[in-house]
């Protein structure tokens, strides 16, 4: 098998080495030498937005919050979805992650940085989040592999009780709380209670095809 080439890599402000490769048509990139996301398996990050937008994009200028860039599926999914007149902010830490996304990436999504719909916050979502105060009508958190299993264990930070408090702030009275995880945590859905929000848990496949990993999404309206 023909083996992934490096096209790319960075450093995350913790240390965290970055790297993005290609093989033929998929692109992988990697976080310290594990595998982070896949240009292959994209359907999970694309049911969480529609999931998470639902009520959104009922709504003449809806605000929406994405944590975590990704390779743009999410994002993507997210404005074929919402009005003209929305406004969607999106949250990355890492520069190279935006870079990748306006060029080698781009077409993946196509190119969702360009939709005038965006703003670009290349900051910790955490950071975005602790600064709102009902801002938005959905949070959505696609950022490591969720509430658990941590590529970069700061992350945890976003999952606790006071990362949910947090989150909860940053919601309108109606928003809704949208959080991707690579398995289900079923101490997150208590967390998600006790911090007053709604859940609902969603097992949706990473493939579009009915096969491979099941991933989780937590969907938690604000109560």
């Amino acid at each position: 098998m023909k083996p992934f080439e490096l096209l790319a890599e960075s450093a995350l402000p913790d240390g965290t080495v970055i790297k993005l490769t290609r093989r033929g048509d998929e692109y992988l990139i990697l976080a310290d030498g594990a595998p982070l996301m896949t240009s292959r398996m994209h359907s999970s990050e694309e049911l969480l937005a529609t999931l998470a937008c639902q009520h959104s994009r009922s709504l003449s200028t809806p605000s929406v919050l994405i944590g975590g860039l990704g390779m743009g599926f999410t994002l993507r999914a997210a404005l074929d979805l919402l009005p003209p007149r929305a406004t969607v902010v999106v949250a990355e830490l890492a520069p190279a992650i935006v870079l990748w996304n306006r060029g080698p990436l781009g077409h993946l999504a196509q190119h969702p940085l360009s939709d005038k719909r965006v703003r670009l916050a290349t900051a910790d979502v955490a950071d975005v989040i602790n600064s709102s105060k009902s801002q938005f009508d959905a949070v959505i958190l696609d950022v490591d592999n969720g509430p658990a299993a941590f590529t970069v264990p700061a992350n945890s930070a976003l999952y606790d009780r006071h990362g949910l408090a947090a989150a909860r702030q940053a919601l309108k009275s109606d928003g809704v709380l949208a959080v991707w995880a690579i398995q289900l945590n079923a101490k997150f859905v208590k967390l998600l209670r006790a911090g007053q929000f709604e859940p609902q848990v969603h097992h949706v496949r990473g493939h579009t095809i009915k096969r491979g990993p099941r991933h989780t999404i937590y969907l938690a309206r604000k109560s």
